[in-house]
């Protein structure tokens, strides 16, 4: 009788410590935006924080959720998705509103997505602009998917590339801190964040024997973190300067 009791609680301990695994999955990646969105709002200065971190995560969002239909992967991975691009949106509609009503951008022309203006890819002036290019390419996307279903090396391939460019999501931030010498604007929070939330998105990717891709590239992503935090220590006396004028 103890046995069956015994087995019974490890099966309720496995589906909590799995339920809990999973719901961390889903919320775990939009946890470290919050920060960075508290920090945006805070200031009114959107310029720390790069909109391709957001274009990156739709894309990559959006192409797992095309790869689902072929694979089937576990529904909390797809959950994830559908909350990140939501997040990301957000996060877009915030920076949007914060440029515009900078002195800055005040003076520049409004550009947006109907323009078909690739010098102003992603650097739309308004919400709607990056809407409406979501929307083609979820219906380009969703077209292709249909007609590509049958082909695995296809689906492979839109998974491979829904992983690594989620993978390279913190390049564009890399990239900007670079080129600025400096982490001035960008969460460090969100940073330490994404690193964690990486390292256990890997780890549940291999102990859940999700597809290989998710694996490989999460342990890119994780570098990739990682390289941003040691940009903060090289950048630290440009950023407390910056910080510092701002304060005065």
């Amino acid at each position: 009788m103890d046995w069956i009791i015994n087995d019974e609680l490890g099966l309720t301990v496995r589906h909590l410590v799995g339920w809990a695994a999973a719901s961390a999955m889903v919320v775990g990646g939009v946890i470290p935006y919050v920060p960075q969105y508290r920090e945006i709002k805070k200031t009114q200065d959107a310029e720390g924080f790069s909109l391709y971190v957001c274009l990156a995560l739709l894309s990559a969002n959006s192409l797992r959720i095309f790869f689902w239909f072929a694979k089937r992967f576990e529904l909390p991975l797809l959950v994830q998705s559908v909350v990140m691009n939501i997040t990301m949106f957000l996060m877009i509609h915030l920076c949007v509103k914060v440029k515009r009503n900078s002195t800055v951008i005040a003076h520049h022309k409004d550009v947006a997505f109907s323009d078909f203006d690739p010098k102003y890819f992603w650097s739309w002036t308004d919400f709607q602009s990056y809407l409406d290019f979501m929307l083609f390419f979820w219906a380009v996307g969703a077209a292709i998917t249909y007609l590509m279903l049958p082909y695995d090396w296809f689906m492979e391939t839109v998974g491979f590339l829904a992983v690594f460019t989620e993978a390279m999501l913190g390049a564009p931030q890399f990239m900007r801190n670079f080129r600025n010498k400096s982490t001035y604007g960008m969460s460090i929070h969100m940073v330490l964040m994404w690193t964690l939330g990486d390292m256990f998105k890997t780890v549940y990717f291999i102990v859940r024997n999700a597809p290989t891709q998710f694996w490989v590239c999460g342990s890119l992503q994780v570098s990739l973190d990682i390289a941003i935090l040691l940009q903060v220590w090289i950048y630290r006396k440009n950023t407390d300067r910056r910080n510092s004028h701002r304060g005065d």
